[in-house]
């Protein structure tokens, strides 16, 4: 049979955790599913006018001509394996997850392929157990055909496929009658706020949930030190563990804006971690990202990950939060709002950003003259404007910076940030680089994971003449935040750190005005 090529509705379908069950109960297990197939999903294809394009074990591919059967046919199967193993333990049950795609495929007598077959496959994985998740393209073209509800679950960045999709839930409550009895919902903290919850373990083994559930562990704790941070207890995130849950409700729950949830997976010695933080309050997906790591060591293993993971969210969920702040503007802001708005100034990174930055920061100082982040962030905008360049620093400006510098260390709030700006300014405006040594420790004592404290030291090295630890700050920098969009700081430390080790490979392009000695500002 010779190739074609058509449009199709794509069902594709897998047993959750089959690996696990066939360990558990190999002919039991491949018996019920047997049974399953031949009685239940196989009877309802063809009466969808589906037809199974092929069978892989613990799953199936299968086409319709039309979304409307093919949705249908889905929810139908999901809704009769609630009832087909009413005897059997619930971490023993055979549930399926679907995924339901349209697109254009190149159709072979026994396989179909094309990106709408991959998306399909992608969208069954993540699904969760006894739920059906389709494309825009399908809700598009049923939610009106339909009684059903269909829930927007945001954009997912799946393998092997360049754009994100938008995801949706099938729900057999059109009207929302049919939800999950009502839970208190928490209020907001005055901050930003997260949940880590427990990560799926994909590994096809539940003796792995000790490392997955570790894994999570670390990077609560390594988020729970960003002093402007509000995290959840790893003891109540992980009552989540094994639910099938909703990320917007989960975040009721808790009284968070943001979730961050990911899988593991495992192929021999090698070790696959996937992240995604979402913005609960309107499903929408911030970051999302993977780790290919190694099994040599899993305790170095699981903090390698936490660091990666941590030094990646924490500037999206800076912007996030200054994006947040713009779009909630009120005549009356307090310092929090003040910073927020005085950090995007700062990211636009021009000369008139970081004067409307100070400008900010004076306002949320005359609030609150205690405000740590405000004082560290005028010192660095000063710095900025002074490296690049933009117009001179006056004396007041620069003993106003040292002053302030001070001010962040002698106060009893540890926050990271303004002890790595603090300890910047102490050395460029004040040459005080001893304090300035230590009061860049106290930021990584703080936040071992933050790229522009490890930056700050790198340059307070070069202050010390002390290139090879420079080197290793301003990569260790560069590895926390390889996609920073101030990078060229990092990269022009590097290769001064270099040059003054005697490693004269490799060039730097970055701002001149970065090769200016410290000592001669």
């Amino acid at each position: 049979m010779a190739s074609t090529r058509r449009l199709a509705a794509i069902l594709a379908a897998d047993v959750v955790g089959y690996s696990r069950l066939m360990g558990a109960d190999e002919e039991g297990t491949h018996e019920r599913l047997r049974a399953h197939f031949g009685r239940l999903v196989e009877p309802k294809i063809k009466e969808h006018r589906g037809r199974i394009v092929k069978n892989t074990g613990d799953g199936l591919l299968a086409e319709f001509p039309s979304l409307v059967d093919a949705v249908r046919c889905a929810v139908e199967v999901q809704r009769g394996m609630i009832d087909r193993e009413p005897g059997v333990p619930e971490e023993r049950r055979i549930r399926f997850r679907i995924g339901i795609n349209l697109g254009d495929v190149i159709a072979e007598e026994h396989d179909i392929f094309g990106d709408g077959v991959n998306i399909a496959a992608r969208l069954e994985g993540l699904a969760e157990p006894g739920g059906v998740l389709v494309s825009n393209t399908v809700y598009d073209q049923v939610r009106d055909r339909l009684p059903f509800a269909f829930e927007d679950m945001g954009e997912r960045h799946v393998k092997n496929i360049a754009r994100p999709v938008q995801v949706y839930r099938v729900r057999e409550d059109p009207d929302g009658t049919a939800q999950e009895p009502a839970l208190v919902s928490q209020p907001l903290p005055d901050k930003p706020s997260l949940a880590v919850l427990p990560f799926q373990n994909m590994t096809g083994d539940i003796e792995q949930d000790y490392f997955v559930d570790g894994v999570v562990e670390e990077i609560t704790t390594a988020v729970a030190r960003l002093p402007w941070l509000f995290v959840i207890a790893r003891n109540s995130s992980f009552t989540y563990k094994g639910r099938a849950v909703d990320v917007k409700q989960v975040a009721r729950e808790l009284g968070v804006r943001y979730v961050l949830e990911g899988s593991v997976r495992k192929a021999g010695t090698r070790v696959r971690i996937t992240g995604q933080l979402i913005d609960a309050t309107t499903g929408a997906h911030i970051w999302a990202e993977r780790f290919d790591e190694s099994l040599d060591d899993i305790f170095v293993l699981q903090d390698q990950v936490a660091s990666s993971v941590v030094g990646a969210i924490e500037p999206e969920l800076r912007l996030t939060e200054i994006e947040r702040a713009n779009r909630e503007a009120s005549q009356r802001l307090d310092t929090y709002d003040l910073h927020l708005r005085a950090l995007g100034e700062f990211h636009k990174y021009t000369a008139n950003a970081m004067h409307e930055a100070i400008a900010l920061l004076k306002r949320a100082l005359a609030i609150d003259p205690s405000y740590a982040p405000a004082a560290g962030l005028i010192c660095e905008c000063r710095i900025v404007l002074i490296a690049q360049a933009w117009g001179p620093v006056s004396d007041e400006e620069r003993a106003e910076s040292v002053s302030l510098a001070r001010q962040v260390i002698q106060s009893t709030r540890n926050d990271p940030d303004a002890l790595w700006m603090a300890a910047m300014s102490l050395s460029i405006f004040g040459h005080e680089h001893a304090a300035a040594a230590r009061a860049v420790e106290r930021a990584l004592s703080a936040n071992p994971n933050s790229a522009q404290a490890w930056e700050a030291k790198g340059w307070i090295c070069c202050v010390h003449n002390q290139p090879y630890p420079a080197i290793e700050a301003f990569e260790r920098a560069m590895r926390l935040s390889p996609l920073d969009p101030l990078r060229g700081y990092f990269a022009g430390g590097l290769a001064i750190a270099k040059l003054a080790a005697g490693k004269y490979e490799g060039r730097w392009t970055g701002p001149s005005g970065l090769f200016m000695s410290f000592r001669d500002i």
